[in-house]
């Protein structure tokens, strides 16, 4: 029986629209947070990149210049590999049957470990043909992402999605929509766990403070390799614990499998979210060791 839970804030997921007649412009929150993200990031590396002594032998691994334009590559990673991400990892079936519906990002549907995989293909890919080290470059991009992050998970709040698993804990969320109140075996007003907001302060909040007072305070910037690596490690980390209190995808969760774990049994198992996170995790640790070693 729910016993206490906080009401879903009357906030809507438009800041405000525009109807011109032949032409409606809505801007999103989720919109607004991936460009104040983005420009928080470009600051915090635009700093970074004026302070040498923050890096290797005093030399910054890029220009401002160059900073400028490879992050017109890794917008482009963040939608292509997100995009094509959540078609790969969440539903393949449905964007197989329905190809034309894999270039409708209007629609929603964006995987984060896909986006990081399109940031790590545009990073890797700027780096060779501009000859910049990679290591350095990856660990600009990892020190910068969190603030992204953080305004992310806040946006999926405040659209109502991403939402977590049933419970009675008194910070639960009564989210609205029909989806959020189904919740088999709970009468009445169904309580989640806010998970949107477990995700904003631990991959956002905590790592990126972690992250900034080891760049700016214990020089980890002048060994390359291993700011990238925890920040690996530390999402992956992050995103696996969080995964305990979230709703798994609709498409994973069946009446043998009501918990949505895509290996395991329906008592105990993983999530697609976790089974993702474990090879960062895994990667990270294993980059640090060798940013470590070769230094």
């Amino acid at each position: 029986m729910l016993k206490a839970a906080i009401p879903f804030p009357n906030i809507g997921p438009e800041i405000f629209s525009i109807d011109l007649g032949f032409f409606e412009f809505a801007l999103r929150w989720y919109a607004l947070a991936y460009i104040v993200g983005i420009l928080i990031g470009w600051r915090m590396i635009a700093r970074a990149i004026k302070t040498p002594q923050l890096w290797k032998n005093d030399t910054p691994p890029m220009t401002l210049e160059q900073l400028e334009d490879l992050l017109t590559w890794i917008i482009i990673g963040v939608i292509v590999g997100g995009r094509l991400g959540f078609v790969l990892f969440y539903q393949p079936a449905y964007y197989l049957a329905n190809p034309v519906d894999i270039v409708k990002v209007w629609q929603g549907g964006m995987s984060f470990h896909g986006g990081f995989l399109g940031v790590v293909v545009a990073v890797w890919w700027y780096s060779r043909r501009h000859g910049l080290p990679v290591a350095s470059v990856a660990d600009a991009m990892a020190f910068a992402t969190p603030p992204g992050l953080l305004l992310g998970r806040i946006a999926n709040f405040i659209n109502a999605e991403l939402w977590g698993r049933p419970t009675d804990v008194p910070w639960a969320v009564i989210f609205p929509g029909p989806e959020a109140q189904d919740c088999p075996g709970v009468e009445g007003l169904c309580a989640r766990h806010p998970s949107q907001l477990y995700e904003a302060g631990l991959e956002g909040l905590v790592l990126g403070v972690v992250l900034l007072v080891l760049v700016w305070k214990r020089g980890w910037l002048k060994v390359p390799g291993q700011t990238a690596g925890l920040f690996f490690a530390g999402y992956g980390a992050a995103r696996f614990f969080v995964e305990f209190f979230r709703q798994a995808d609709a498409q994973f969760i069946t009446p043998d499998n009501p918990m949505g774990y895509v290996i395991g049994t329906a008592s105990f198992g993983l999530s697609m979210g976790q089974l993702l996170s474990l090879p960062m995790i895994v990667i990270g640790i294993g980059v640090i060791v060798w940013a470590r070693r070769r230094a």
